[in-house]
This record gives C-alpha cells, structure tokens and sequence, in this order.
C-alpha cells in the first residue's frame, strides 16, 4: 500500500508532459474528426457567417483604435527606454490581438450557442454514445436562460477581478506592461476555455465553481488546451474559422477529461 502512494506522485510527474502534450492536440483531434464525420460540417456553417459579421464590428471598433493607442503609446515613452521600443510593441501587439479574439469568441459563442449546442450534442454522441436529457418546458427554458446570464456574468466577475489589477499595472512600463501583458494572456486563456469546454458540461448543469474547478483538476492538459485555443482565435480573420473548431475541440478535450472527473463529484447544481 505505501509503495502505491509512495509511486503515484512519481507516475503524475511522468504523465504530466503527456498531458500537456495531449491537451494541445485537440484541435487536431477536432480537424480529423470533421473529417471523419462531414455531416458535422452543416453545423458549422451558420457560425461561421455569424462570426464573419460580427468580426467585422470587433476590428473596426476594437483592432484599429488598439493599434493607434500602441503608436501613441510608443511615441510617449522617454528617451532612455527606446531601446524597448520593438519589445513593447510585439507585447502590446499580441495583447492587443488577444483581447480581439476572446470578444470575438464572447459574442460569437453566445450569438451562434443554438448551432454550437447542437454540434457539441452530435459530437458527444458520436464521442460517448449518449447525452443527458431532460423535459422541455417553459419552466426549463427559462431556467437554461438564467444559467446562461449567469454564466457570462460570472465570468465577467473573475475577469474584472483579475483584469483590472493587471491594468493598472499598465501604466508602468515596461515592466509593469511586460506582467500585465503575460497577466492578460493567462486570464484570457481561462475564460476562453471555459466557453469552449461549456456546452457539454452545462448539459449536465453544473455550477461556475465545478467548471473551473474541472480545469484546475484536468491540469496540466487543459492549460495547453486552453493556450493553444488562445493562440488560435488570436490570428485576425483566421479565428472565423478556428472559433467553431475550438468549440468541437472542447467538447472533445470535456468527453476525455473532464467528464471522468465528475464520477467523484456529485453536486450539479
């Protein structure tokens, strides 16, 4: 028996870069299955044109300010920190194109969530061969409208409670910029993956804490998970495309991981 608990630390540390390995993959997994099962592509399609107008908002209104306000910002620092000049602005520009990503993935997973939780609902079956079900009612459809509220303004809560700190620390550059900037990137990576990982996990109606409990538990997998999904709604006009594939990459990465972890957890409400 003590040679059991005595190795389970030792076997954790052996699997983790497996994991994390594992967690990155996703994406792939979701490329392959696509193309396993094209039928799935009917379910991509309205999303993508819902996410083709909705970016053309977000660039205008977002992108393009956040470019000027870095030039500005550039021409405000003093004469002994020009040398930083091309490191701030690779900073600021991958923050920059962070935030534009994870507002597209926060309007467009709720704008296109009847599509998406119909996809994730073919791709659980297709994964584990059944899904939860309950009766429809006004009741239930108003209850399901609720959560959803909730949802967002929760994760808006942990947003504003992380992110604010790390503006503040923009206004001292470059070292305060460099830690909100790395900040930024990780809190990102948080909220966008609990969208993408959502819409199986709220099938089961689990509370706000459990799901990001399951992320913190499904670690090191999900940090990858979560950065590569980042990286991936990240790259202009490539993340039209890439935000329906990470929402089939959640589902899958939630069949594997995170759903195994809820034998033990038997509070859903």
């Amino acid at each position: 028996m003590s040679k059991e608990v005595h190795s389970k630390p030792i076997q954790q540390m052996v699997a983790a870069p497996i994991h994390f390995f594992s967690g990155a993959l996703y994406p792939l997994k979701a490329l392959a299955l696509i193309r396993q099962s094209p039928q799935l592509l009917v379910g991509i399609i309205i999303p993508i044109g819902v996410n083709v107008l909705l970016a053309a908002v977000v660039y205008v209104s977002v992108l393009l300010p956040g470019w000027q306000w870095i030039a500005q910002l550039e021409s405000s620092l003093p004469s002994w920190a020009t040398w930083l000049d091309n490191f701030l602005q690779v900073v600021l520009a991958v923050t920059l194109f962070v935030a534009t990503g994870f507002l597209l993935v926060q309007f467009g997973t709720v704008l296109g969530a009847p599509w998406y939780g119909q996809l994730s609902e073919n791709i659980e079956k297709l994964r584990i061969g059944q899904i939860p079900t309950g009766q429809i009612s006004l009741g239930r459809i108003g209850e399901d409208i609720g959560r959803a509220f909730a949802f967002q303004f929760k994760k808006l809560a942990l947003a504003a409670l992380i992110g604010v700190p790390l503006l503040v620390l923009n206004f001292f550059p470059p070292v305060g910029t460099l830690i909100a900037s790395s900040g930024a990137i990780a809190l990102g990576a948080i909220l966008v993956s609990l969208d993408f990982l959502d819409p199986p996990l709220e099938r089961r109606r689990l509370r706000f804490r459990t799901k990001l409990g399951l992320l913190a538990r499904t670690l090191p997998a999900s940090a990858s998970f979560s950065l590569i999904c980042l990286a991936l709604v990240s790259v202009p006009f490539l993340n039209l495309l890439t935000v329906p594939l990470c929402v089939i990459a959640g589902t899958l990465f939630s069949c594997d991981y995170a759903l195994p972890k809820l034998q033990n957890e038997p509070e859903k409400k």
